[in-house]
């Protein structure tokens, strides 16, 4: 039998359905953050990254890069093996109360990314209580949706932000059933926010958990970097508040963080964290370097946002069928799976400009789009190349413009 059929195959499905993903060769500069050198089938040539999740280009900060030199120097480059086995290294102690101070918990517990957190983190929780049934959210990541799966609890599938349904659903099960609500603060491929204070109500009046995500609003919202719950004073609210460190903190790693008691039975039950090595020192380091100066510093935050309303405002005055967003996520809609990784294609090959085309499964089909995430760093120069670039793309592949009436006119 020749098994290399069967993946042979299930590629070209992938290929058949214009699912198939494509990896760009990049190599990021430090210091010159979003240029990058792309290693092209052609010999290397410098882009302009548009698409990056280091939202705040803390990966390429003096003080995170230094954090993580002189922790390797003096720990060496591995954690040496799971917690459980080789110790913790003390710079993730530091960490986790880093993490823990950040969002007002009690404590924190960091795993080896995001999705980690959430799959191990939400599985575990639940399992833990009898009887749960979870409520989660019908646009939750796939992270959050597998930890819901692996829990084996019975669930409940809320739609999208609509809290009259997320009652009518809390009513059915009960003030006495044990319930976990989980859903994110800031929904990464559209940009919208949850409605924190109404859940929090809802979870209050018939006797729930919460458990929220705070992947692409950790270090860019709130007084201190929190997210959206600390921006809308909800920290206190929700009992498990879960980040990343890989995005706004511009490293690697994911963490969840709550009552001490809660992240006690999280670490000692996990499998998704007592089976893996743990974090390098290094990261660790920087990490915690990244935090602390986002607690303190409003600079990088302030300039995001005006970067990020700049892109939104030149491009819905161009045209440009920018998706509503009342975030620093700027969608641009194509709409057909094919055109947009054509439009991908042309910006990189032609305009020197990397935008990954967003498509199926990621969002429903016929809503692929452009996910555009500009950064401190993106100057004017760059944003007035980004829409000449978009417009000759638009023209070219005969993309449909936006005809609604502009808020002026």
């Amino acid at each position: 039998m020749n098994y290399e059929t069967f993946f042979a195959a299930a590629v070209d499905r992938l290929r058949e359905e214009q699912r198939y993903r494509v990896f760009v060769d990049l190599e990021r500069i430090a210091g010159r953050f979003p240029y990058a050198i792309w290693r092209s089938s052609s010999g290397p040539r410098e882009v302009v990254v548009w698409c990056s999740n280091d939202y705040l280009g803390m990966g390429q900060h003096p003080k995170v890069i230094g954090a993580m030199v002189e922790a390797a120097t003096c720990f060496g480059a591995g954690a040496g093996g799971t917690r459980n086995i080789a110790g913790t290294n003390h710079p993730l102690v530091e960490l986790e109360l880093e993490v823990a101070d950040l969002h007002r918990k009690e404590a924190a517990l960091v795993f080896t990314s995001g999705y980690v957190s959430n799959q191990t983190g939400i599985a575990t929780i639940a399992k833990l209580i009898p009887d749960c049934l979870v409520l989660s959210d019908a646009l939750n990541h796939n992270s959050m949706i597998e930890g819901v799966r692996q829990s084996g609890c019975e669930k409940r599938i809320w739609r999208h932000n609509d809290v009259d349904h997320l009652e009518q659903l809390l009513r059915a099960a009960g003030t006495e059933r044990p319930k976990l609500i989980v859903f994110e603060t800031l929904y990464s491929m559209d940009g919208d926010v949850a409605p924190l204070h109404r859940i929090c109500d809802l979870a209050e009046q018939y006797g729930a958990m919460t458990y929220a995500d705070e992947v692409h609003a950790v270090g860019m919202y709130g007084r201190r970097g929190a997210g959206i719950a600390e921006r809308d004073g909800a920290m206190d609210r929700i009992d498990v508040l879960q980040g990343t460190l890989a995005k706004a903190f511009g490293c690697v790693g994911g963490y969840i963080a709550g009552a001490s008691s809660l992240i006690d039975a999280v670490r000692s039950y996990a499998p998704g964290f007592i089976f893996t090595t743990a974090l390098p020192p290094a990261i660790c380091a920087a990490a915690t370097a990244a935090i602390r100066h986002l607690k303190q510093s409003q600079s990088e935050r302030a300039r995001h946002q005006d970067r990020a309303a700049r892109v939104k405002a030149m491009l819905t005055l161009a045209r440009l069928p920018v998706m509503p967003s009342a975030t620093h996520i700027v969608p641009v809609l194509v709409g057909d799976a094919l055109k947009c990784k054509a439009a991908s294609d042309r910006l990189l090959t032609e305009h020197g400009i990397y935008i990954q085309p967003i498509n199926y499964p990621t969002v429903p089909r016929g809503l692929e789009r452009l996910r555009i995430t500009p950064s401190p760093y993106h100057d004017d120069a760059l944003l007035d190349a980004l829409c000449a670039a978009l417009l000759d793309v638009w023209e070219r592949l005969g993309l449909a413009l936006d005809d609604r009436p502009l808020a002026a006119e």
